[in-house]
């Protein structure tokens, strides 16, 4: 039994508005309050652009397709978890996305260039932390083709297993 189905009753619809609620209702207050209590336990000053809102979403897509496409590629729920929790110390371990640049070898710098949570890392920390640069326009172009690519690749895969 895969991990992940597409159930014949589940529309497009409907698979939209729980996407919304998740992301809207769910996610987005547990990263505001992370965001606001860690800045002020760690004394970071924050300077939140109201861009963050639009953006917020897009750094979700890419990570979230990643994990969709784990899902149904594995058979069950204990190797979906084992594959997603490797995979996200990978992505986080690769590029400045926990650690700055600057404390990095420049090979880890070139490798995270392959990863989503780069992007995403970077889009956040501008809109959170400013300032905003030409670099926000690349991070956006970059998460919106993966998001397509990895949703087509998980759309693609869903359908393969609706056949079976």
């Amino acid at each position: 039994m895969p991990c992940l189905r597409a159930d014949a009753g589940i529309s497009a619809g409907v698979c939209r508005q729980m996407y919304h609620a998740c992301v809207y209702r769910v996610a987005l207050p547990a990263v505001l309050i992370t965001i606001f209590v860690g800045a002020w336990i760690l004394g970071v000053p924050l300077v939140v652009n109201p861009l963050f809102l639009p953006i917020f979403p897009l750094t979700t897509i890419p990570l979230a397709a990643v994990g969709a496409y784990i899902g149904v590629r594995t058979r069950t729920l204990e190797d979906a978890t084992s594959i997603a929790t490797l995979l996200t110390l990978v992505m986080l371990g690769l590029g400045p996305v926990l650690i700055p640049p600057d404390r990095l070898p420049d090979i880890l710098i070139t490798l995270g260039y392959l990863s989503p949570a780069t992007y995403a890392a970077s889009a956040l920390r501008q809109t959170l932390l400013g300032p905003i640069t030409s670099r926000l326009l690349l991070d956006l172009t970059v998460l919106l083709i993966l998001s397509i690519i990895l949703l087509w690749a998980v759309a693609r895969k869903m359908q393969w297993r609706e056949r079976m």
